[in-house]
């Protein structure tokens, strides 16, 4: 069952979502369709409440080739480097707009894995800019509000003068 991508400004997007309990063939379902969405846009990464599901549940795949899809279950970072990267970010809760955003260039992200077992993994370039962009949408966050308050407003005002956007 493919999901649908929920548009901004749907509450759930600013709602930070429920820690998994356990890993569960449910839950395997539900990443399975979030790989099939990220796979359609196409995205090298997308949480669950990207799809209205309120769960602390990312996929990320950075890889040139593809394939090699990270599950996450309540994802944490627990070191980020000093050393920062800018990279244009977008979603597709909000089309037809994006943003350079500064994150660290490196983190260390604490998971449960498909095997739900606890795993620590390091992520660099892309992968630790999307994992970042994951963790920040399951905790009820956009990558727009990482800009300043007159660069977001103007990023959504973009957005609303191309009608995606309510």
């Amino acid at each position: 069952m493919t999901r649908q991508i929920i548009p901004w400004p749907d509450q759930r997007l600013r709602t930070a979502a429920d820690v998994v309990d356990a890993i569960t063939d449910d839950i395997r379902e539900i990443w399975d369709s979030m790989v099939e969405v990220m796979e359609a846009m196409p995205g090298v990464g997308l949480a669950a409440p990207q799809i209205g599901c309120m769960l602390r549940l990312a996929v990320v795949d950075a890889s040139q080739d593809r394939g090699q899809v990270v599950r996450m279950a309540n994802p944490v970072v627990l070191h980020a480097s000093a050393k920062m990267r800018s990279h244009q970010e977008a979603s597709p809760n909000l089309p037809g707009v994006s943003a350079l955003i500064e994150r660290p260039r490196a983190v260390t992200v604490q998971f449960l894995n498909a095997d739900g077992q606890l795993e620590q993994r390091d992520f660099v370039g892309l992968w630790a800019t999307s994992a970042q962009h994951q963790i920040d949408h399951v905790n009820g966050r956009m990558y727009f509000e990482r800009l300043s308050k007159v660069k977001r407003q103007m990023l959504l005002k973009k957005a609303q003068k191309t009608g995606r956007s309510r």
